[in-house]
Protein backbone atom coordinates (compact mmCIF):
# COMPACT_ATOMS: atom_id res chain seq x y z
CA UNK A 1 0.00 0.00 0.00
CA UNK A 2 2.80 2.42 0.83
CA UNK A 3 4.36 1.81 -2.58
CA UNK A 4 1.10 2.76 -4.29
CA UNK A 5 0.76 5.87 -2.11
CA UNK A 6 4.38 6.82 -2.82
CA UNK A 7 3.79 6.54 -6.57
CA UNK A 8 0.63 8.67 -6.38
CA UNK A 9 2.51 11.16 -4.21
CA UNK A 10 5.40 11.23 -6.66
CA UNK A 11 3.11 12.06 -9.58
CA UNK A 12 1.00 14.72 -7.88
CA UNK A 13 3.41 16.61 -5.64
CA UNK A 14 6.47 14.70 -4.50
CA UNK A 15 8.62 15.16 -7.59
CA UNK A 16 8.27 18.93 -7.69
CA UNK A 17 8.64 19.26 -3.96
CA UNK A 18 11.83 17.17 -3.97
CA UNK A 19 13.20 19.17 -6.93
CA UNK A 20 12.64 22.39 -4.98
CA UNK A 21 14.47 21.04 -1.94
CA UNK A 22 17.35 19.77 -4.09
CA UNK A 23 17.66 23.15 -5.82
CA UNK A 24 17.66 24.90 -2.45
CA UNK A 25 20.28 22.44 -1.19
CA UNK A 26 22.53 23.13 -4.18
CA UNK A 27 22.22 26.88 -3.65
CA UNK A 28 22.94 26.50 0.06
CA UNK A 29 26.03 24.39 -0.58
CA UNK A 30 27.65 27.23 -2.55
CA UNK A 31 28.88 28.82 0.68
CA UNK A 32 30.79 27.06 3.42
CA UNK A 33 28.36 28.28 6.08
CA UNK A 34 25.38 26.91 4.15
CA UNK A 35 26.69 23.35 3.72
CA UNK A 36 24.94 21.91 6.83
CA UNK A 37 21.70 23.51 5.68
CA UNK A 38 22.22 22.16 2.16
CA UNK A 39 22.72 18.64 3.49
CA UNK A 40 19.57 19.01 5.59
CA UNK A 41 17.73 20.18 2.49
CA UNK A 42 18.90 17.09 0.59
CA UNK A 43 17.66 14.93 3.48
CA UNK A 44 14.24 16.63 3.34
CA UNK A 45 14.20 16.14 -0.45
CA UNK A 46 14.59 12.39 -0.02
CA UNK A 47 11.82 12.40 2.58
CA UNK A 48 9.60 14.54 0.33
CA UNK A 49 10.18 12.15 -2.57
CA UNK A 50 9.06 9.00 -0.68
CA UNK A 51 7.20 10.02 2.53
CA UNK A 52 5.07 6.91 3.04
CA UNK A 53 6.76 4.24 5.12
CA UNK A 54 9.28 6.72 6.54
CA UNK A 55 9.30 9.11 9.47
CA UNK A 56 11.54 11.73 11.05
CA UNK A 57 12.98 11.08 14.50
CA UNK A 58 15.25 13.31 16.60
CA UNK A 59 18.91 12.33 16.71
CA UNK A 60 20.33 11.70 20.14
CA UNK A 61 23.73 13.13 19.30
CA UNK A 62 22.37 16.51 18.09
CA UNK A 63 23.99 19.26 20.11
CA UNK A 64 23.93 22.98 20.60
CA UNK A 65 25.13 23.69 17.05
CA UNK A 66 22.05 22.03 15.58
CA UNK A 67 19.86 24.04 17.96
CA UNK A 68 21.45 27.31 16.83
CA UNK A 69 21.22 26.21 13.20
CA UNK A 70 17.55 25.30 13.63
CA UNK A 71 16.78 28.74 15.06
CA UNK A 72 18.52 30.35 12.08
CA UNK A 73 16.70 28.02 9.66
CA UNK A 74 13.35 28.68 11.37
CA UNK A 75 13.72 32.45 11.09
CA UNK A 76 14.99 32.51 7.50
CA UNK A 77 13.21 29.64 5.74
CA UNK A 78 11.48 27.20 8.07
CA UNK A 79 8.26 29.00 8.74
CA UNK A 80 7.76 29.71 5.01
CA UNK A 81 8.23 26.03 4.24
CA UNK A 82 5.91 24.97 7.04
CA UNK A 83 3.26 27.41 5.88
CA UNK A 84 3.50 26.09 2.32
CA UNK A 85 3.14 22.52 3.60
CA UNK A 86 0.07 23.50 5.65
CA UNK A 87 -1.59 25.20 2.67
CA UNK A 88 -0.76 22.36 0.29
CA UNK A 89 -1.90 19.77 2.83
CA UNK A 90 -5.22 21.53 3.33
CA UNK A 91 -5.75 21.78 -0.43
CA UNK A 92 -4.98 18.09 -0.87
CA UNK A 93 -7.38 17.13 1.93
CA UNK A 94 -10.32 18.62 0.01
CA UNK A 95 -10.86 15.35 -1.86
CA UNK A 96 -11.12 11.91 -0.31
CA UNK A 97 -8.33 10.55 -2.52
CA UNK A 98 -6.08 13.46 -1.52
CA UNK A 99 -6.43 12.96 2.26
CA UNK A 100 -3.43 10.58 2.58
CA UNK A 101 -1.38 12.97 0.47
CA UNK A 102 -2.41 15.90 2.65
CA UNK A 103 -1.48 13.95 5.76
CA UNK A 104 1.93 13.21 4.22
CA UNK A 105 2.35 16.93 3.66
CA UNK A 106 1.53 17.55 7.33
CA UNK A 107 4.15 14.93 8.22
CA UNK A 108 6.77 17.08 6.47
CA UNK A 109 6.05 20.15 8.63
CA UNK A 110 8.21 19.31 11.69
CA UNK A 111 11.26 18.40 9.61
CA UNK A 112 10.83 21.50 7.44
CA UNK A 113 10.71 23.69 10.56
CA UNK A 114 13.76 22.19 12.27
CA UNK A 115 15.76 19.97 9.88
CA UNK A 116 19.01 19.82 11.81
CA UNK A 117 19.08 17.12 14.45
CA UNK A 118 16.51 14.91 12.71
CA UNK A 119 17.04 11.59 11.02
CA UNK A 120 14.72 10.05 8.43
CA UNK A 121 14.10 6.36 9.16
CA UNK A 122 11.76 3.66 7.94
CA UNK A 123 8.60 3.28 10.01
CA UNK A 124 9.48 -0.29 10.89
CA UNK A 125 12.64 1.06 12.60
CA UNK A 126 11.33 4.16 14.44
CA UNK A 127 14.29 4.58 16.77
CA UNK A 128 16.90 5.02 14.04
CA UNK A 129 20.39 3.62 14.12
CA UNK A 130 21.80 2.62 17.47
Amino acid sequence: MKTLLNLIWLVFSGFWLACGYVLAGLLLCVTVIGIPFGIASFRIAGFALWPFGRTAVPRRDAGAASCVGNVLWLVLAGWWLALSHVITGLLLCVTIIGIPLGLANFKLIPVSLTPLGHEIVRTDAPFGRR
